[in-house]
């Protein structure tokens, strides 16, 4: 039994092993990515005026609105709590793409680009960089990273159960990595026991992982957990489906090119709107001098809808006003997707239905739950900091492995 465990141990990891290593550290990687950019572009996601008063939402979007081509439009307008963030504007092309606004000037901060480094590692993490994906329409980047997802389920699986079967030595003993006894001693022990600290998180991020991976393990991974694969198909979002299409990578690598040129754009026109526009100085309680020009602006109920929301939400983390709905995160939750939802007229600004997150479908929640699983978010800051030490545990395991590996055979061709 022994011996069986550990050739399955081997072979699976000996032509794994490096993209293992690659698709671990890419995902230790991501784990940070959202803090690392908004402290790197810290001009874009904040800003300074927090004493002043923030200008309505309405007269905000329409100043929007006027710089955009006309083939682009507003999909939603997502408000923090913390009045030194900026407000991010989504729109309707590229795909995700979004601006940040000075909510007290109405000044375009810049766009919501993913850093070229945090962009590589995406890649590298999903489709090993679209290793070889070739025109009769198989991602062989994509296949290879799921293979080895899969392969390192076993792996890990093997080596728990080898070192639970170990007579030899203390299970206790086996899980110090000691660093005072020499490199061969420390990498030996940084296999051993940093493989057992690592299994069980490396196991939770591998089995969600391989959803992306494999349409037929997802479907089998959301009926084990009571999801019907029928209510999945209808659930998935467009940027899944998008994200697993052959060739995604080389479309989002050209948005971004594109959405960057056409901020730039953004940033003249507001230079030379600023100046002339008199409803840059109108606050909140005072009337418009054009506000018949605002009667029939799809923005207009934003205002009200935004101060009914967040008088029942004390304390939010987030709002997110879109066409005819309002999504709040309430503090405290952990998730920014799991969002109660404020359904209103958008012509009165009344509140007609309020749909708690807790009344959502067991699939959008099963949904969420699997992508908190993967990303180690599911427990705040301290499992996201276990779940990036794990992941670049799992990085060195195969390295670790190769090294132990290489060893013994030079020891064995050295006795012969």
């Amino acid at each position: 039994m022994k011996r069986l465990l550990r050739n399955i141990h081997l072979w699976l990891s000996i032509p794994t092993g490096i993209i293992i290593s690659l698709v671990c550290f890419s995902g230790a990687m991501l784990v940070f990515e959202k803090e690392l950019t908004e402290t790197i572009d810290s001009e874009v996601y904040f800003v300074n005026e927090t004493n002043s008063t923030p200008l309505p939402l309405q007269v905000l979007m329409e100043k929007v609105e006027q710089t955009l081509p006309d083939s682009v439009s507003i999909t939603g307008l997502t408000i923090s709590s913390d009045p030194s963030r900026a407000y991010q504007v989504s729109l309707s092309k590229p795909r995700r793409a979004s601006i940040y606004l000075n909510p007290y000037t109405g000044e375009v901060t810049g766009g919501s680009n993913r850093l070229p480094f945090f962009h590589t590692m995406f890649r590298l993490h999903r489709w090993l960089l679209g290793l070889a994906s070739v025109p009769n329409g198989i991602a062989w980047g994509k296949l290879l990273t799921g293979c080895s997802t899969l392969f390192l389920v076993f792996i890990l699986l093997s080596g728990l159960l080898m070192w639970l079967t170990n007579r030899h030595k203390s299970l206790m003993d086996s899980l110090v990595i000691r660093v005072s006894k020499g490199w061969r001693r420390f990498w030996h022990d940084l296999h051993v026991g940093g493989g057992i600290y690592a299994t069980v998180f490396l196991l939770a991020m591998a089995l969600t992982g391989l959803t992306w991976s494999f349409s037929w393990y997802r479907n089998a991974f959301y009926s084990a957990l009571g999801v019907e694969s029928s209510d999945m198909a209808k659930s998935l979002s467009h940027q899944q489906r998008s994200n697993d299409e052959v060739g995604s990578h080389r479309e989002n690598h050209v948005k971004l090119h594109e959405r960057s040129q056409h901020l730039e754009h953004q940033g003249r026109s507001f230079e030379g709107k600023h100046a002339k526009s008199d409803s840059m100085t109108w606050h909140t309680g005072d009337a418009h001098p054009h506000a018949e020009e605002h009667q029939h602006s799809p923005y207009r109920p934003w205002d009200e809808v935004f101060a009914e929301v967040a008088q029942r939400n004390q304390g939010y983390q987030q709002i997110t006003l879109k066409s005819e709905v309002a999504e709040v995160v309430p503090n405290g939750r952990r998730s920014l997707r799991a969002t109660d939802k404020y359904l209103y007229d958008r012509r009165t600004g009344d509140i007609t239905e309020v749909k708690p997150y807790s009344a959502e479908s067991r699939t959008s929640k099963v949904r969420n739950y699997v992508y908190m699983v993967h990303t180690g978010s599911w427990g705040g800051l301290f499992t996201r900091i276990l779940a990036f030490l794990a992941a670049l545990i799992g990085a060195t395991l195969p390295l670790t492995g190769y090294w132990l590996w290489l060893r013994k055979r030079k020891a064995k061709g050295h006795r012969h």
